[in-house]
């Protein structure tokens, strides 16, 4: 069985719902460092203290062959002094734990340079929410559901550039922080997330993301979601992401922005 394998970098980091991808979004990549001669992993913390809320998560993923992964996340929404003002205790949290699965269907994106095709993988993330009491009280119809997705990843190697379009199938709310569905839609809908990255070196990327996000709760408007990051290889193990994050409107307060950082550890 081979190390490693993978080129810095190419490998993705992690997303904040425990799958590879860049901060936001899935990528059609699998976790880890190794190839399709070996099973890899990694792991990964984020923090995201916004002007009002305190986001954070926290996970782990293994690949299998480069084909199948598998992985599991925690995420905790900090109301701090919010809270109050929201009719909770000062500091109240939003909890959540997300399990996926992803499934590489086609196509390389990195050793695939004579072709455009992009790698393609599907995968399910099952979402349980904590405080059903409170979900429901917001008007979300449940406190757990399933996101569906369909991603495209290519890396151009010649161009030193890594492309990424995503559609998820949703309804979940704040990514699935406050339930899923609502008083005001109950449907699943078809959302998009969108990533452009460039490699400066072969140990830093910089690059943006886009994501839309369903409005299901009539309480308080949710809108989409944007950064802009820097992705540094310490080591072949250790990657170090910062950036600016921009969530929107989350729970009536407006303008939720703040700085975004992560370390993922990849083997």
């Amino acid at each position: 069985m081979v190390f490693g394998g993978k080129l810095p970098l190419t490998r993705g980091v992690t997303s904040i719902e425990g799958s590879t991808g860049g901060g936001l979004s899935t990528w059609a990549l699998v976790a880890g460092n190794e190839t399709e001669d070996g099973v890899g992993a990694s792991a990964f913390v984020t923090r995201v203290p916004l002007s009002d809320y305190d986001f954070s998560a926290y996970g782990v993923a293994i690949g299998f062959f480069d084909r199948v992964e598998l992985s599991l996340a925690h995420q905790e929404f900090d109301t701090g002094a919010t809270g109050a003002a929201l009719g909770l205790a000062e500091g109240f949290t939003f909890e959540q734990d997300i399990v996926g699965l992803k499934l590489r269907v086609l196509g390389d994106a990195v050793y695939a340079q004579d072709s455009w095709l992009p790698q393609v993988a599907v995968g399910v993330q099952y979402k349980h929410a904590e405080h059903d009491w409170l979900l429901a009280a917001l008007g979300a119809e449940d406190d757990e559901g399933f996101d569906v997705y369909v991603s495209a990843t290519k890396v151009v190697l010649d161009q030193s550039l890594i492309l990424n379009a995503t559609v998820r199938g949703t309804r979940a709310n704040q990514f699935g922080l406050l339930g899923h569905g609502g008083d005001q839609d109950d449907e699943y809908h078809a959302e998009i997330e969108l990533s452009a990255a460039y490699m400066v070196t072969d140990r830093l990327i910089v690059g943006a993301e886009y994501r839309t996000r369903p409005d299901n709760l009539g309480f308080a408007e949710e809108e989409r979601g944007y950064d802009v990051f820097a992705a540094y290889a310490l080591t072949e193990n250790l990657t170090l992401v910062g950036g600016y994050v921009d969530l929107g409107s989350i729970a009536t307060f407006d303008d939720q922005d703040g700085a975004y950082l992560s370390l993922q550890i990849g083997f």
